[in-house]
């Protein structure tokens, strides 16, 4: 660790007040990264993270979409605590799988438990059963590569007949009537979409029902079921086909979209089209509303919102976690970490990684609920 480097030169130095008071922090809740002269030498370190009883190793799988979220803060939490989070990062479908099935403490999913799956969890949950915590948010952007087009408008009813093989062509009537600056190309769409079941799938497609179910007419879900199109594998795979192919567009979380990778902006029906930022993002999410019962905190979001300024195109990926039965073995880490990534630093984290924090009151009650986990 930094910080007991920093102790050994001070030891070198014979500050061993300086010292003794830097050694009884390294890794507790009250470091606060500060220097033996009240400077932030050591403002890299993380501060404030509760660790108890910490220790060993956890393994945890799911949302693709979060895991630069969890690499952020696995690296702050890591620092602090003797604990090493992997995070698999398999997509929502493997996490909730491996929840299900004891074989990870905690997953993450960007869609809330089936009752299915609630009944599943209640095997491996002794006397307890799985709860969603709404933990990470941020806009789902589509990503496009159309050479000469650097700004690009496309509404809900265009997106989807691309992403049904209905519009195949970049100069399609459609997409210039959105777009009347544009020098769209003659040039074959390439649309992508994941391999994989999910939760950033079944969200996006939950937008295209709740805004243009006629011309995507699919149940929708963590499977993708419109026609045509070419697959990959997790948003990382989706991301990097369109980068490298001319023509293309796909979905992914803002944070994949890195690398000269060009964003649509949604034509919502208000006043001008929305960017997908995570402003914007927050702004839609924080019009959702608390569903699940007890200590359950699945979230209903919004995806017709007309708002001005509200991207309507978002995801919230939630940690999967056990109300009670928790292993005994894990769950000090396990609840250390959710504690973090929960706190205010831990939501700070997120916007300075493209990812939308959760409102005020929303993520109130998941720091409750975090401490009650047993």
């Amino acid at each position: 660790m930094k910080l007991q480097r920093m102790n050994r030169r001070a030891l070198a130095l014979g500050a061993l007040a300086v010292s003794g008071a830097l050694a009884l922090t390294a890794c507790g809740s009250d470091d606060t990264g500060g220097g033996s002269d009240g400077s932030s030498s050591n403002a890299a370190a993380p501060s404030n993270i509760k660790c108890d009883d910490a220790s060993g190793q956890v393994l945890a799988d799911g949302s693709s979409a979060q895991k630069n979220a969890v690499d952020a803060w696995v690296k702050q939490f890591s620092a602090a605590c003797k604990v090493e989070i992997n995070y698999k990062a398999g997509g929502s479908g493997a996490g909730v799988t491996a929840f299900t099935q004891g074989q990870v403490p905690w997953a993450g999913s960007d869609s809330a438990l089936k009752p299915d799956e609630v009944e599943a969890s209640k095997k491996i949950c002794s006397g307890g059963q799985g709860i969603d915590l709404p933990m990470v948010g941020g806009p789902i952007a589509v990503g496009y590569n159309v050479p000469g087009v650097d700004k690009l408008v496309l509404d809900a009813s265009t997106i989807a007949k691309i992403f049904d093989s209905k519009i195949t062509n970049w100069n399609d009537p459609a997409i210039a009537k959105l777009n009347p600056d544009a020098k769209l190309p003659n040039l074959k769409i390439q649309a992508f979409h994941r391999s994989d079941e999910s939760g950033t799938t079944d969200n996006f497609t939950k937008y295209l029902i709740a805004t243009a179910k006629k011309d995507f007419p699919y149940e929708g879900g963590k499977a993708w079921q419109a026609k045509g199109g070419q697959s990959a594998p997790q948003s990382s795979g989706v991301a990097a086909q369109v980068k490298q192919t001319a023509g293309a567009i796909g979905y992914f979380e803002l944070s994949y979209a890195k690398d000269g990778i060009k964003t649509v902006a949604i034509d919502t029906g208000a006043g001008e089209p929305v960017e997908a930022n995570v402003e914007n993002a927050t702004k839609a999410i924080a019009d959702a509303k608390v569903v699940g019962t007890g200590k359950d905190l699945a979230l209903e979001l919004n995806y017709a919102t007309k708002a001005d300024g509200a991207y309507p195109m978002v995801l919230v990926t939630y940690e999967i976690v056990c109300d009670k039965g928790n292993k005994a073995e894990t769950l000090p880490a396990v609840k250390a970490f959710l504690r973090y990534a929960a706190s205010e630093d831990g939501q700070k984290i997120l916007a300075e990684n493209d990812y939308a924090p959760m409102p005020d009151d929303i993520i109130a009650k998941v720091r409750t609920t975090v401490e009650s986990l047993s």
